[in-house]
């Protein structure tokens, strides 16, 4: 009989929590050999698969390329790698050596690499060939993998000396992951994660999705952010359950495939993904095995529950978590805690966690079903290992002595604990999965001569959920065309992120501000609603 879910994350924060916690042990050496832990699709859709022996073996060669490169206990070693199993294999061999992870998504442009190279104190990159020209120069170490370069990763793994490589602990809380907020109200934050972070993604593996020794797991999201880090890779690697990477991206056909072939049970992706496999005209195929749907990144919309339960059989659960937080809301999927999903609701607090809604202007708690400011109960929250950004930031999250953590979003929650999101008090945008600020995206627009002025927020997209919509005041004699409107976009693509660039651009001549000189995002929300005065016959 499996533990009640209080003891079970007891056991989960005992297991990553203790002063010699060891992750190479924890993700990879204790398991068999022979059983399978990894399994990549590739473009043409064959299936190679991966034990958890030849991942020890694999990262024990990272291990020893790292450190002849110099890395050690502590430091900061990123990549700029796509789904892989070169990635995996660099990920145990950084936590096998004790040093701290900096994931970076592969559509970010040169200068946001760099400034989160810079940021974390970066002393190594391992980048994939396709995305080296990314990397800019500095106080760090550049590896390139994917080439037969004598230099590069692949010859670099197979002349090093292995075999008497072991792992370093580094304790509950050694850090183990240092990455970065989308900067929705500023420039992006860092957040460091230690050790016993993980008990709380595993233990949403367990819970939210109702992932088993039994499931064939698939998680669509990309390792290069937060929740496909975790999700796709650390938990199931943590549980000793098999996963998937697809190489490339999404593809309505691809899914469908494998989907199919692969037998998958439990899946999650975006939002997004499923609206893209509800509007495709391929058919879903038959005789699919998925017994657990889930999504997270951002809200889930009423119509694809409505495609879900006619086209699939189960519904999609939606689950709500953060950089700084794990996984702390959702609908589970584990037998125990199933309810029926409501539509247009976040869920239940997880196993873990305790959430609460605050007054807007008192930090006390309201009454069921008011909306107020949605709240983490720091002390009834064990999963929770977030303190601080780094630098000291932060403290502003905190409220009534540290008893709260503040999300960041206005919500409600009823007398039978359900959570319903009602909007965000900041400024993301939640587009296809991915949480995107507007400070980075303003401040690439402001970089291009046409550009005086600009200002971001999101707009509604039926597939994406949300896009990126710009607010643009063009420098003086400027020619407002289409032509314009592209070369901006490729300018923030080229400049920031492949899919963070602005879908519509309307041209004013103001923006609203405030007798303090902050932009008011709520009137330019309204004027785009409107689609009239300002922004009338805007491109």
């Amino acid at each position: 009989m499996s533990p009640d879910p209080a003891t079970r994350v007891g056991e989960l924060l005992e297991q990553f929590g203790v002063p010699d916690a060891d992750m190479a042990w924890l993700l990879c050496d204790r398991h068999p050999d022979a059983a399978k832990a990894l399994t990549i699709v590739d473009e043409h859709l064959v299936a190679t698969h991966h034990t958890y022996g030849e991942l020890a073996e694999a990262s024990r060669r990272a291990a020893a390329v790292l450190a002849e490169a110099g890395v050690q206990r502590g430091d900061r070693v990123a990549t700029v790698m796509g789904k892989s199993a070169d990635l995996v294999t660099v990920l145990l061999g950084i936590w096998r050596l004790g040093a701290v992870y900096v994931p970076l998504f592969t559509a970010f442009a040169e200068d946001t690499i760099g400034s989160r190279l810079v940021d974390a104190g970066a002393v190594l990159v391992v980048a994939d060939e396709d995305q080296q020209a990314k990397v800019p120069p500095g106080d760090w170490t550049l590896i390139v993998a994917g080439t037969d370069s004598p230099e590069g990763l692949s010859a670099r793994l197979a002349e090093v000396s292995w075999r008497e490589v072991g792992s370093v602990p580094v304790g509950g809380d050694g850090a183990l992951v240092h990455m970065f907020t989308s900067g929705t109200t500023g420039k992006p934050k860092g957040v460091v994660h230690p050790v016993r972070y993980v008990a709380g993604w595993q233990s949403y593996l367990e819970f939210g999705l109702g992932v088993g020794p039994d499931s064939v797991f698939w998680c669509g999201a990309d390792p290069g952010w937060a929740y496909g880090l975790y999700t796709a890779l650390v938990a199931p690697l943590a549980a000793g359950v098999p996963t998937i990477l697809l190489r490339g991206g999404f593809s309505a056909a691809t899914t469908w495939a494998v989907l199919k072939d692969l037998e998958v049970t439990d899946y999650t992706a975006a939002p997004t993904v499923y609206r893209g496999l509800r509007a495709s005209d391929i058919p879903v195929p038959e005789g699919l095995a998925l017994r657990g749907l889930s999504s997270a990144g951002e809200p889930l919309t009423p119509e694809v529950n409505d495609w879900a339960r006619e086209a699939l059989g189960p519904e999609v659960h939606d689950h709500f978590g953060q950089t700084e937080l794990g996984m702390p809301i959702g609908f589970p999927h584990h037998p125990s805690l199933r309810r029926p999903v409501l539509a247009g609701a976040m869920g239940t607090a997880l196993p873990g966690w305790q959430v609460t809604v605050l007054g807007e202007d008192h930090d006390a708690p309201v009454e069921a079903g008011t909306t107020g400011r949605l709240a983490i109960v720091v002390a009834d929250s064990p999963l929770m290992t977030f303190r601080g950004y780094t630098g000291g930031r932060g403290a502003d999250r905190f409220c009534a002595d540290g008893a709260y953590f503040l999300t960041g979003d206005i919500a409600s929650i009823d007398t039978e604990g359900i959570v319903r999101f009602s909007s965000r008090d900041d400024d993301v945008i939640l587009m296809a999965g991915y949480r995107i600020g507007p400070f980075d995206i303003e401040s690439t627009l402001l970089q291009h001569p046409a550009v005086a002025e600009a200002a971001v927020v999101a707009g509604p997209d039926e597939v994406r959920g949300e896009v990126v919509e710009a607010f643009v005041v063009p420098t003086p004699g400027t020619a407002v065309t289409d032509a314009l409107v592209a070369q901006l976009q490729q300018w923030v693509k080229d400049n920031y992120a492949a899919h963070a660039y602005p879908r519509r651009i309307h041209f004013v001549e103001t923006l609203p501000k405030t007798p303090s000189g902050k932009i008011q995002r709520a009137q330019l929300r309204r004027w785009r609603r409107e689609d009239s005065g300002p922004v009338a016959g805007a491109r």
